[in-house]
């Protein structure tokens, strides 16, 4: 490794969250092509310290104490596009917006992606995460994952299958976290493909301004236009911005359990959306408001959106322990209600004990 390489020494790393709390990072080190995630995993295994990989803290909950490590944010860019068998395979490097991708596809008219809109952070999160929203998820159209392997030191390309997708799930997340640092990823998509409307919402959306046949566009216009009423896209101004989007996954649980769960709110209307292999899908963010806590309710400095039950929000003065605090309360409740225990989606960055 070149001796020039030398990264900063405490350096915030709120600013890099989009809950904008934690404190900061021993060492950071911005890099922005891939030799220089391979220099900076070299550099930490030779000086034995913890190394962790930011993307756009969109998904990340990092410690008031901040983590004693080499903390690495990935800002490789680059977009490579080429046709293969009338399908368009797109190679996105880690580094590039997620949405700028999503809207270059829309734009281009490839099919595969145009559900996702509006989802803040970086591709390299896509497949760790197995992002999805209204009706698709990212495994569907992933086809490889170019990674850095931590325990070799070497840059392999994983598939489909090697990745191990399941609902909000990978390798990368909970199979083997941490051993793999995504440095691009390549999706297949249709060109001239019919968008995905799966959803009701988006449905209902579209037909109440009169789509019958939408298009890609119309179909991103709706999904953001959604997304906004639940002030799940970032911007300025809105007093919901400072938040994780969707703190917890959507239980997935038997049909037997899921009419438990029902029963015990004494609503058959219940939401609820049947899987293959007859587990049911849960809707948390209901399960949150039936237990007592409605959009809107603040805990000193966190609370809930006021737009949406499945979002813990920042407000000024907020610390990652109240959001730790308040998040286990909503998570108790919800057990004790429902005998359910909602999983976190966020990223813990050295939780306090």
């Amino acid at each position: 490794m070149p001796s020039t390489f030398q990264p900063r020494e405490r350096v915030a790393l709120a600013p890099f969250c989009t809950l904008g709390v934690g404190g900061p990072a021993h060492f950071f080190f911005e890099a922005r092509d891939e030799s220089g995630v391979v220099e900076a995993l070299a550099w930490a295994q030779r000086r034995g310290v913890a190394f962790r990989v930011l993307g756009g803290g969109s998904n990340l909950v990092v410690a008031d104490e901040g983590v004693e490590a080499l903390v690495v944010r990935v800002a490789a860019r680059g977009v490579e596009v080429r046709e293969d068998g009338g399908a368009v395979e797109v190679t996105a490097a880690a580094g590039e917006v997620w949405d700028d991708l999503v809207r270059r596809a829309v734009e281009q008219g490839w099919a595969g992606l145009e559900c996702l809109s509006g989802i803040p952070g970086l591709v390299g999160a896509t497949p760790i995460q197995n992002v999805g929203a209204y009706g698709q998820d990212v495994s569907e159209t992933v086809t490889s994952v170019r990674a850095l392997d931590t325990t070799t030191s070497r840059v392999v390309t994983l598939t489909t299958a090697d990745c191990g997708f399941t609902y909000r799930d990978s390798i990368f997340k909970s199979g083997e976290p941490d051993r793999y640092v995504v440095l691009a990823v390549t999706y297949r998509l249709r060109p001239g493909g019919a968008p995905a409307v799966r959803y009701a919402e988006v449905a209902a959306s579209l037909e109440r301004d009169g789509v019958a046949a939408p298009t890609l566009v119309q179909v991103r216009e709706a999904v953001i236009a959604i997304r906004r009423s639940k002030s799940m896209v970032i911007e300025d101004g809105d007093p919901n911005r400072r938040s994780c989007g969707s703190f917890f996954t959507n239980p997935v649980v038997s049909a037997a359990h899921a009419d438990q769960v029902a029963a015990r709110a004494g609503d058959a209307a219940m939401p609820r959306w049947p899987l293959p292999g007859g587990a049911v899908k849960l809707a948390a963010g209901w399960l949150i408001e039936r237990a007592g806590f409605r959009r809107g309710h603040r805990a000193g400095a966190v609370g809930l959106s006021t737009r949406h039950a499945l979002a813990i929000v920042a407000y000024d003065g907020a610390c990652a322990r109240d959001i730790w605090a308040f998040a286990r309360r909503l998570r108790e409740a919800v057990r004790a209600r429902f005998g359910i225990t909602l999983v976190p989606e966020p990223v813990f960055w050295a939780p306090p004990a």
